[in-house]
């Protein structure tokens, strides 16, 4: 019995003489950290610059100041996210969905530039640094020229954007014109309602000075007749003729009033209407 204690006390020593043994072994896998933000210049003849990504952390690339993005290519698009907005930007946010992923993106801008990127995920380096912000440039003369130039695409952002805008003011023009039409329709349908003939005049004179009709709406008044020289039109006012606003074309007076009694003259013609009822 007292050589099972001794070996039982052994035992146990021994597991704790083991448990900071353990310990010291056991490492802590570091978390992924952003590193500070990069800029990168890109030329056409050398190869893509390898941009470091960490799982489901966006990086973020910029395009230089002068430049949106025009669309994105991007070669792995189920194991990674590519979002460039929905409004036209410089800013592109790139996401990685799988470990140890690799890609290539690629970048057009509205002035035509050209960016080609590596893309690689690295939570499982032992570095743990990814970059979460790329401002990328053109290493090359002839894209360094394109930024001063106006843009030649149209990013597809704005493209989309300007379709909706004119799909808007078509659908808002089409709606204007059915209401002015149909507020055109009831207007003619109630407009011989409107019309009032009840001016008198010398008819007689009338003939002799080509005067056929005098009528009137709401709002005008109206004379219409077959005149070898254009008579001018005055309204009567306590016995006198008094000149007043009137346009005149191919026979027909329009006078921008309700007239109560007024005539026509020209060299010793004279033809007088008065508005029946009117005292």
């Amino acid at each position: 019995m007292k050589t099972s204690k001794n070996i039982l006390t052994a035992l146990l020593l021994t597991g704790s003489a083991a448990i900071p043994a353990l310990s010291q072994t056991v490492t802590t896998k570091p978390r992924i950290q952003a590193n500070a933000p990069r800029s990168i210049v890109i030329a056409e003849t050398e190869a893509p610059p390898v941009i470091r990504t960490g799982l489901l952390q966006s990086t973020l690339i910029l395009l230089p100041a002068e430049e949106k993005v025009a669309t994105v290519f991007g070669g792995d698009t189920s194991s990674w996210v590519f979002d460039g907005g929905h409004v036209a930007s410089r800013f592109i946010s790139i996401k990685p969905k799988v470990a140890n992923s690799t890609t290539d993106v690629h970048i057009v801008s509205d002035h035509g530039n050209e960016y080609t990127l590596q893309l690689r995920e690295v939570s499982a380096d032992a570095d743990p640094h990814y970059d979460s912000k790329v401002f990328i440039s053109p290493g090359d003369q002839a894209g360094k020229e394109k930024l001063v130039t106006l843009p030649v695409f149209v990013p597809a952002a704005e493209l989309d954007k300007a379709k909706r805008e004119a799909a808007e003011a078509e659908a808002k023009e089409a709606t204007e014109r059915k209401q002015a039409e149909a507020k055109a329709e009831s207007y003619r349908s109630q407009y011989p309602g409107q019309l009032h003939f009840d001016y008198a005049w010398d008819r007689k004179k009338a003939d002799g000075l080509g005067l056929q009709e005098v009528w009137r709406d709401d709002k005008f008044t109206y004379l219409r007749g077959k005149f070898q020289e254009t008579p001018v039109l005055y309204e009567l006012k306590d016995g006198k003729g008094s000149l007043i606003n009137w346009s005149y074309n191919d026979g027909l007076y329009t006078v921008d009033k309700t007239m109560l009694q007024g005539y026509l003259t020209i060299g010793k013609q004279r033809v007088d209407f008065k508005r029946q009822g009117v005292n």
